[in-house]
C-alpha cells in the first residue's frame, strides 16, 4: 500500500541517526535511494550496510554546485520522484553572543540549500507532473529554544517556506510537507548529562526520547500515495511534547 518500490528517492544529511534510519526505511520498500553527506567515512559506512545505496559526497553550503548536483542525481536515477532535505547543523550560543557568522552558516545550511535543493529538484518533477518533497524540521522551530536562535530561525523559515511551496505547485501534483521530530535518540542526545537527560524526558508526556524510526514511518508515510492529499503540512513527532 506504501507504493515506493523503485521510487527515486533523494536524501540529504544521510550518515546521521535519523539519516541512516530514512535510508534503511526506503531501502527496505525496494526504493532507489540517493544517499549524501559530508563525512567520507560515514558514507563509506553507510554503502556497506546498504549495498545498494548509491552514497554521494556533497557539501550543501556550496550553494553554486547545487543546480549541478541534482542535474548528476537526476540523471543517474532518471528522474527524481521524492526528496526529502534532512540535512542541518547546530551552532549554539546565546542571543547577545551570538556572532552574524554563526547566524550566516546555519540559516546557509538548514534554510537557504533547503531552497536550492526544492527548486531544482521541482524543475525536474515539474516535467513529470510528479513529486514529493518532505522537509525535516524541528520542534523548536514552532517553541524557540535557550541558545537556539540561529536554529530555531531556520527550522522555522523551513516551515513557512514548505507551505508556500505547496501552494505554488499542488496542481502540478507536486506535494510539499514537513516532519517535525522533538528529541530523538541520537549519537548527539547520547552525550546529554544523565540528570539533564531526565529533566528533558519529564516534559515528554509520552515519558521517553524517539527513535530515528520513529521519524522515518512518518516520512515514509508522506512520500507515500497514501497521503496524496496532504499538502502543506508539518506532522510533529515529539512523543506529545508540543501539539500544536
Amino acid at each position: 500500500m506504501m507504493n515506493l518500490k523503485d521510487k527515486k528517492i533523494l536524501i540529504t544529511g544521510a550518515t546521521g541517526g535519523i539519516g541512516n534510519s530514512l535510508v534503511k526505511k526506503f531501502t527496505d520498500y525496494g526504493s532507489k535511494v540517493v544517499a549524501t553527506g559530508t563525512n567520507e567515512k560515514k558514507l563509506i559506512n553507510l554503502k556497506e550496510k546498504f549495498p545498494s545505496v548509491i552514497a554521494e559526497k556533497f557539501n550543501l553550503s556550496e550553494h553554486e554546485k547545487i543546480e549541478e548536483f541534482i542535474e548528476n542525481i537526476n540523471k543517474q536515477l532518471d528522474g527524481i520522484d521524492i526528496l526529502i532535505n534532512n540535512a542541518g547543523i547546530t551552532l549554539d550560543d546565546l542571543a547577545i553572543r551570538l556572532t552574524q557568522e554563526k547566524w550566516k552558516k546555519v540559516l546557509d545550511i538548514n534554510l537557504t540549500s533547503t531552497f536550492l535543493m526544492c527548486k531544482f529538484a521541482i524543475k525536474k518533477m515539474l516535467k513529470k507532473r510528479y513529486g514529493k518533497i518532505i522537509n525535516i524540521t524541528s520542534i523548536v522551530g514552532h517553541t524557540g529554544n535557550l541558545g537556539q536562535a540561529n536554529y530555531a530561525s531556520s527550522k522555522a523559515g523551513v516551515i513557512a517556506f514548505s507551505k508556500s511551496l505547496a501552494i505554488e505547485y499542488a496542481k502540478k501534483n507536486i506535494n510539499v510537507n514537513c516532519v517535525s521530530p522533538g528529541f530523538i535518540k541520537t549519537e548527539m542526545t547520547d552525550k546529554i548529562n544523565e540528570d539533564f537527560k531526565k529533566i528533558l524526558i519529564s516534559k515528554i508526556p509520552s515519558g521517553d526520547l524517539g527513535t530515528g524510526e520513529d521519524v522515518s514511518n512518518c516520512v515514509a508515510f508522506l512520500a507515500s500515495d497514501m497521503a496524496k492529499y496532504i499538502n502543506g503540512e508539518t506532522i510533529h513527532v515529539n512523543g506529545g511534547m508540543y501539539m500544536s
